[in-house]
């Protein structure tokens, strides 16, 4: 069984498991990954088209589609062989079935991007148009007898109740509906009843609408290239709107892709010749059109991917329903599976390159160091939380947005955590038990206003420090932060103002700004947590800093 880019789980003369990552959508279906085995095997010439004639049907597009679900395509597959007998032509569906909603998770981003509808051909009545109606704009949808309103669908219905959220703003839906105003499709909810796929149906209409026009189009072909696959022969459908007039979908032609010599090269430290790359790249499924000189490009290399004037590229046919192949780079990656891992030499890589560090990251490890230095161990905790341990206990306010987990698995991981010290102090609760002293920091993530953010907080359980701790690990913080003494104040926090003793709680200004706190804990506010021994602890917004205190190294 032919690697393909993705392991072969197990493999026994009754059957083969393979687990395909989400970079190859083309080998979800078994039409396809049985297409791609024939061209890897190298048993039969695969090709990299798929056939299109040219078919009569129409579908127009209305021009308020465009803040809807402004994108919009469509064909027809005539002849599908489905099986021979009523158990085959059931399977078929139901792979049909199967193969629609995994481009839905993948490709398809959750049907965000692009969602699919497949229809029995011989129950529509063309030319179809695509526009949106009102809430209270009624149907049938799949597998229901009476008819719904669109609001109702997005309540009650378990497909529109899952994907509503796809709709949330809308006050007008969009619909595909034939000559006689019948529903096919309420993308990307639900197709309506009377165009379902049936055990006699052998002619297909395929519609694919969403945001992503590179989604779209990659799951409109592979869909019908399954169903060619099993000798259906596929149809354009002629699109016209505001944008598409005149337009013919699908294109089924392959996507040329120049790649120079030298990054084949670079990247597998070889050099192939025109027979072994034509042979590596038809294995997946592409095609060496030809070799040839660059005469037009930039005259000196700025990227590996560049062909330079004078150098050799070569041009690489691909399929177009590949939306993993982006970049030549992803080309070189299939010719290096093509030809074999297990055939690149064993060399050591000539290429030197220097990475440049983040600012963030210099932010980043300074905290780190000076925790260190002060005697502090680190450790990560989950950015889930629960509002109890961040705001009730701790006695901090809860900021705006807060981000609330939809289905919950447990109580005590309810939200994104606003902040790092509730999670260490649990951390401590849980390792109570232990010997003293126990010092601890974490630099991670909290989300506040719904955006993501640093900020580093440290703490620690021991008999016999106190605020004064507390305040020196929050200097030499600060010190190696880069922050300058006349740049830092310190002001008392407000009796009953987070988890701190009162008149040993502190907040940390830098420039007049405050940017985090430190100070003794509570014993009521440790007491919540289960804890009995005395904490010193703080915490800043690392953000900030970044933004107040230039970077010493830079």
């Amino acid at each position: 069984m032919p690697e393909l880019g993705c392991p072969v789980d197990s493999n026994s003369e009754e059957s083969i498991e393979v687990e395909v990552f989400p970079d190859r959508p083309d080998l979800l279906s078994h039409e396809t990954i049985a297409r791609a085995s024939r061209a890897f095997l190298s048993t039969s010439e695969v090709g990299v088209s798929l056939p299109v004639s040219q078919g009569e049907i129409k579908l127009s597009i209305a021009s308020e589609l465009k803040d809807v679900r402004p994108i919009v395509m469509g064909a027809v597959v005539r002849g599908v062989d489905t099986g021979s007998n009523l158990e085959e032509r059931e399977n078929f569906i139901q792979t049909l079935m199967d193969h629609q909603e995994k481009l839905h998770m993948t490709l398809g981003r959750r049907r965000k991007f692009a969602s699919i509808g497949v229809h029995d051909l011989s129950s529509l009545k063309p030319p179809l148009r695509a526009t949106t109606v009102p809430s209270n704009f009624s149907f049938i949808p799949l597998a229901c007898s009476e008819e719904m309103t669109i609001e109702r669908i997005l309540e009650e219905h378990p497909k529109g109740a899952e994907y509503s959220h796809l709709m949330e703003g809308m006050d007008r839906f969009p619909v595909i509906l034939d000559s006689e105003d019948r529903v096919l499709s309420f993308p990307p909810i639900i197709n309506g009843s009377h165009t379902t796929v049936n055990a006699s149906t052998e002619d297909f209409f395929i519609d694919v609408t969403g945001w992503d026009i590179r989604a779209c189009e990659s799951c409109l072909l592979l869909v019908c290239l399954s169903m060619s696959e099993r000798g259906g022969i596929v149809e354009s459908i002629e699109l016209s709107g505001s944008n598409v007039e005149g337009v013919r979908v699908p294109n089924g032609g392959a996507r040329k892709h120049r790649v120079p010599e030298s990054l084949i090269r670079k990247i597998l430290g070889l050099g192939l010749g025109s027979d072994e790359l034509s042979r590596a790249i038809s294995k997946m499924g592409g095609k060496l059109e030809r070799s040839q000189t660059v005469t037009d490009g930039p005259n000196e290399r700025g990227r590996w991917a560049d062909c330079v004037v004078g150098e050799i590229e070569h041009i690489i046919s691909m399929p177009r329903w590949r939306s993993d192949i982006m970049h030549p780079v992803d080309v070189v990656e299939d010719i290096a599976i093509g030809f074999g891992f297990e055939n690149l030499p064993e060399i050591l890589s000539k290429t030197h390159l220097d990475a440049i560090p983040l600012v963030s990251s210099n932010l980043d490890r300074r905290f780190g160091e000076s925790m260190r230095a002060c005697g502090l161990q680190e450790v990560q905790s989950l950015t889930l939380s629960n509002e109890r341990d961040q705001f009730e206990i701790v006695r901090w306010p809860q900021e705006q947005g807060m981000a609330l987990i939809s289905n919950p698995i447990t109580s005590d991981h309810t939200v994104l955590r606003q902040y790092i010290l509730p999670s260490l102090l649990r951390l401590l609760a849980a390792n109570r038990h232990h010997e003293l002293p126990q010092r601890v920091y974490e630099l991670g993530t909290v989300v506040k206003g719904f955006r993501n953010s640093q900020r580093g907080a440290w703490t620690c359980a021991e008999v016999g420090s106190g605020f004064t701790s507390s305040k020196g690990i929050a200097q030499a913080l600060l010190r190696d932060l880069g922050a300058g003494d006349k740049d830092v104040e310190f002001t008392p926090t407000e009796p009953g103002h987070g988890p701190w003793i009162t008149g040993r709680g502190s907040h940390i200004l830098v420039k007049g700004k405050r940017i985090g706190e430190f100070g003794e804990i509570a014993p009521e506010v440790s007491g919540g947590f289960g804890i009995k021994s005395p904490i010193q602890a703080g915490e800043i917004d690392l953000e900030e800093v970044g933004f107040l205190v230039p970077d010493p190294v830079s």
